[in-house]
């Protein structure tokens, strides 16, 4: 019997789409891929409400992540960072020798829109990086209201890792005005890890065409030129690509999209009055997550041993806290193909262990 997850990433799968990946394989230069890729784009754009081309990257979230700022900055990158993957992606950026800033938030604190306009008016930087939903704390940013202050400012592209969040809330891309936004698929998409998607703007596009250095793999006009004719520049995780549209498929046309921010929403409400009830919540009120609620650990449980009941009893996986927060936090990932139940289920198993 496998470990059911309620991890904030990799997450559940379905037998269904596990049985895609055993799908006969086809080539990637046939127009049998090329309708199977056109599909999936439609739905992608449908799901993130945008009519910007969506590429797949056969790569960790990372390599989009990296694609976004040696593609995207000519002049200077702004990293807002609250959490561990708004850190990492700073580093990344430096890693590049691309110049940047790094502007450190408390971890349980939010990127306010103020604090990005009162930076992006000293006119240094053309980009900012933002993390939609930290993985990491289970605090989500306040996104829409970010891309209102980046749209005052006509040559700043408005980069932002949606990884935990994409297919688990609504992302409204074009009307917030957001360049680049990725995820990979095995967090709320439900999907097995080797893909991920990244919506990319003209202006993006545009400004990408301009920066001189850019790497081999991760080149954004290079992806859209093959992009153009339906296809990924080179070999695909195809497997991958099946199990996506199977799920893209289902998420559009049998649950619907706007019935699947609904569950994630009643999901995350029961988790975070359960966390309030029995614990606390370690993200600031007002910004909590619709898919990872991390739980502040005041009651001074032992969490390791948590876990492993969990698993050696239960067959059931949450995640530690993530770096500084291990043990004085533990993580319930409530995304993806998970219900309600599920998450009734959990809980209670969680409460017989500790006895609450």
């Amino acid at each position: 019997m496998h470990e059911k997850l309620f991890t904030p990433g990799p997450t559940e799968v379905r037998t269904e789409l596990l049985q895609q990946l055993s799908t006969a394989q086809i080539h990637h230069r046939t127009e049998e891929f090329s309708r199977i890729y056109d599909d999936i784009q439609n739905n992608l754009q449908k799901l993130l409400y945008t009519n910007n081309p969506v590429l797949l990257f056969s790569s960790s979230s990372t390599g989009a992540m990296e694609a976004a700022v040696t593609n995207g900055v000519k002049k200077r990158c702004l990293n807002f960072v609250n959490g561990a993957f708004s850190d990492r992606w700073h580093t990344i950026t430096k890693k590049n020798g691309v110049p940047c800033d790094k502007v450190d938030i408390s971890w349980d604190q939010p990127v306010t829109p103020d604090l990005v306009e009162k930076r992006l008016k000293t006119g240094d930087y053309d980009a900012i990086t933002v993390v939609l939903n930290e993985t990491s704390t289970g605090l989500m940013n306040p996104i829409k209201e970010i891309g209102e202050v980046v749209k005052k400012f006509d040559d700043v592209l408005f980069l932002v890792d949606a990884v935990s969040g994409m297919a688990g809330t609504k992302i409204k891309v074009d009307e917030w005005g957001i360049d680049m936004c990725l995820a990979g698929v095995q967090k709320a998409f439900a999907l097995p890890a080797g893909l991920t998607v990244a919506s990319v703007s003209q202006k993006l596009l545009k400004r990408a065409e301009e920066v001189e250095t850019k790497s081999y793999y991760f080149n954004l006009p290079l992806l859209h030129k093959y992009h153009l004719r339906s296809q990924t520049r080179t070999t695909p995780a195809i497997p991958q690509i099946f199990a996506l549209q199977k799920q893209l498929d289902d998420i559009v046309k049998q649950e619907g999209i706007e019935n699947r921010f609904a569950r994630h929403q009643e999901m995350a409400e029961f988790v975070q009055n359960w966390a309030l009830k029995h614990f606390d919540i370690y993200a600031e009120e007002g910004y909590w997550s619709n898919t990872v609620t991390c739980i502040e650990n005041n009651r001074g449980i032992d969490v390791e041993y948590l876990i492993n009941q969990l698993v050696d009893k239960y067959n059931i996986r949450i995640a530690n806290g993530y770096g500084d927060l291990k043990n004085n936090a533990f993580r319930i990932g409530h995304m993806g193909d998970l219900t309600l139940a599920d998450i009734k289920g959990l809980t209670a198993t969680i409460e017989t262990i500790l006895d609450l």
